[in-house]
């Protein structure tokens, strides 16, 4: 059954069994952990890093960035984790998984600036030339690039 929703239950270690719903938040492992949102009973292992991910806890739920790409999983199932609730996004295409692999392994390896330091908006919606946060977006990514 897919989830709509995950509620974060901060752990010291995981337990065997995840259970669905809840998003496990390891700080001292600085590892998130959850099964997959579309239902197919997989775990997803989230590592907490400038290069990989990182969340957001607003004293009730939880947001992390950037998006969970199962590529790895039979479901390859793809979405977003803000203030808890579950956003569906598309999914990718072979070359997308692909490009999007490189993009991490250069992350990771300090030569890339990692997605998550980009993803500054609170929500996924479109934003419009001249509005203050997409003025505020291309001020970040500039600074990034100029370093």
């Amino acid at each position: 059954m897919t989830v709509e929703a995950l509620t974060p239950e901060f752990v010291d270690s995981f337990p065997r069994m995840l259970e669905p719903g809840k998003l496990y938040v390891s700080i001292e492992f600085t590892t998130c952990a959850h099964l997959c949102a579309c239902g197919c009973g997989e775990e997803v292992i989230t590592p907490l890093s400038p290069a990989q991910w990182s969340f957001t806890f607003n004293g009730c739920d939880v947001s992390m960035r950037p998006s969970i790409g199962n590529w790895t999983l039979p479901c390859q199932s793809h979405y977003i984790i803000q203030r808890g609730q579950i956003r569906w996004s598309y999914q990718f295409t072979k070359d997308e998984i692909a490009a999007n692999r490189a993009r991490d392994r250069r992350a990771l390896e300090g030569r890339d600036v990692p997605i998550s330091d980009l993803a500054v908006l609170p929500d996924a919606a479109p934003r419009k030339p001249g509005s203050q946060r997409f003025n505020h977006l291309w001020e970040r990514i500039w600074d990034l690039i100029r370093g």
